[in-house]
């Protein structure tokens, strides 16, 4: 009793403290209109997504006090329809000797959920700094979705298996043929890995080895590893958040995985998301059947201008995933954003002459989604749109593909606030000879749907309040576009606590 009331108090405290934080938060133009955001402090890794109760729920690394990362709570929102987003009082906090210390480094870090015969079950990794050993796995339950109270039992993996390890957290577990299976985020000798366990009630878990690991390129440490199966055959991938690789900072692998041993053979591995703030993404399956995926939308060391304002972080839109013959995987937006749709402007084929920059009469916002097909058989030289541009023509966000290097770039050298830097990936036109760009702009964000969804580019920008437009250019050759939808989007803010 003493645990559950401690819990309780530290939860109450948290949830006053954000109530009052969120009264000071700035109403900016960088709040996002139909994103996941916190109401108010710091947002990281999306933990604990589920369908459950026919509702959507997303937990999140969350610092109710202030804007900054402290030690991690996790945040809670709900959803009937992955578009308006229902804040919840805060589920855990840190309260007990094996997720709470002295120190800031501590606390409820990552983890997953799952349905336990009704029971929605968080699974989570306890840190603190300085106690050996520094991360152990917890479980908490809950009846009723809000309230969660953390089990007598933990820690219920005490101890990583073997000494010397760099990390062991991010608990992914799901369910297989009645069994529980648990993938860790763990690294040693200079190689990511990831750990798997079995257990048949969640609480005694036997560890079956290492799944999967580096072959030396990518990265020393695996964070918040998923590993699903996708697809009609028996394929499954694993997403990770590689450590210490450069540029990348997710990558999917795919292949086999035999449930008796614990192995995943992987036959295809590629970065995820080619875009500067994309992080720590994780997927459930949802009421459909669909496997959907949801990821942090901002990058560790990055500006973050939001900050200013008493909130930092937001998630991406919700993708749904599917599998390619070939092992390569595919992303987009869910078919429910469709509902977020206002007007629509329509362009109509037209050639863009090189050197052209110009703007599509009545098309303007900051709330925008675009559907741009290119024909790149009868393009040359670079073509594109330019996003939320000023009257002066000094701000802007470009989005570019050039053709004889099949490379389609996001440049935010002149988008404003927070951080430049140019996003590029290798895209080959579609069998028809098309480049296909479906992008979501929402305030300080662009997400960016490429080939119907081969590959993706996120990133976050800030620019000033009142750019607003739209363009589209070509240079260095003339450039022939097929056509080009844009909707105006519906903002829909998550409530109030």
């Amino acid at each position: 009793m003493e645990r559950k009331k401690r819990h309780m108090e530290r939860v109450e405290h948290a949830n006053q403290a954000l109530e009052q934080a969120a009264e000071l938060v700035i109403e900016d133009h960088f709040r996002l209109g139909y994103h996941v955001m916190p109401p108010a402090g710091w947002m990281n890794d999306p933990n604990g997504l589920i369908y459950w109760n026919e509702e959507y729920h997303v937990f999140y690394q969350h610092y109710p006090y202030e804007p900054n990362w402290g030690p991690m709570h996790w945040g809670h929102a709900k959803s009937k329809n992955l578009i308006n987003w229902e804040h919840l009082p805060i589920a855990l906090a840190p309260s007990e000797a094996y997720d709470c210390g002295e120190s800031g480094g501590y606390g409820c870090w990552s983890g997953s959920a799952v349905d336990d015969n009704g029971v929605l079950t968080l699974v989570y990794t306890g840190h603190v700094d300085g106690r050996e050993p520094t991360e152990v796995q917890c479980i908490a339950t809950s009846m009723d979705g809000v309230i969660f109270n953390k089990s007598s039992l933990n820690p219920v993996i005490a101890v990583a298996p073997e000494d010397g390890g760099f990390g062991f957290r991010d608990p992914k577990v799901w369910q297989h043929e009645g069994q529980w299976y648990m993938v860790l985020g763990y690294g040693k000798d200079g190689l990511g890995k990831t750990l798997m366990y079995t257990s048949s009630d969640l609480l005694a878990w036997r560890y079956l080895g290492v799944a999967a690991e580096s072959d030396g390129t990518m990265g020393d440490m695996w964070e918040c590893p998923d590993l699903f199966p996708l697809g009609d055959g028996d394929d499954h991938v694993l997403i990770i958040s590689p450590m210490n690789m450069g540029a990348t900072k997710t990558m999917y692998l795919t292949g086999k995985l035999s449930y008796e041993t614990g192995k995943f053979d992987y036959r295809y591995a590629e970065r995820l998301d080619y875009g500067f703030d994309f992080y720590a993404p994780q997927t459930f399956v949802d009421g459909n059947g669909r496997r959907i995926l949801i990821g942090w939308m901002n990058i560790w060391g990055a500006q973050m201008p939001e900050q200013a304002h008493g909130w930092m972080g937001a998630f991406t839109l919700p993708r749904e995933l599917t599998l390619a013959e070939d092992g390569t995987l595919r992303m987009q937006p869910v078919a429910e954003l469709v509902a977020l749709r206002k007007e629509h402007h329509r362009v109509e084929g037209r050639s863009i002459e090189a050197g052209e920059i110009t703007s599509i009469a009545g098309v303007q916002g900051n709330q925008l989604e675009i559907i741009a097909v290119f024909d790149a058989a009868q393009s040359e030289g670079e073509f594109g749109l330019q996003l939320r541009c000023s009257e002066d023509g000094a701000e802007y966000t470009e989005v570019i593909y050039a053709v004889a290097q099949r490379t389609l770039r996001v440049d935010r050298t002149h988008s404003g606030a927070g951080e430049s830097g140019v996003s590029e990936v290798q895209l080959d036109p579609l069998e028809d000879g098309s480049i296909r760009l479906h992008i979501f702009v929402d305030r300080s964000s662009v997400e960016l749907f490429a080939n119907d969804g081969t590959k993706t580019v996120t990133n976050r920008i800030y620019p000033k309040r009142d750019s607003l437009g739209v363009k589209l250019f070509a240079r260095e050759g003339a450039a022939f576009m097929e056509g080009l939808d844009v909707w105006e989007l519906a903002e829909k803010k998550p409530a109030n606590l």
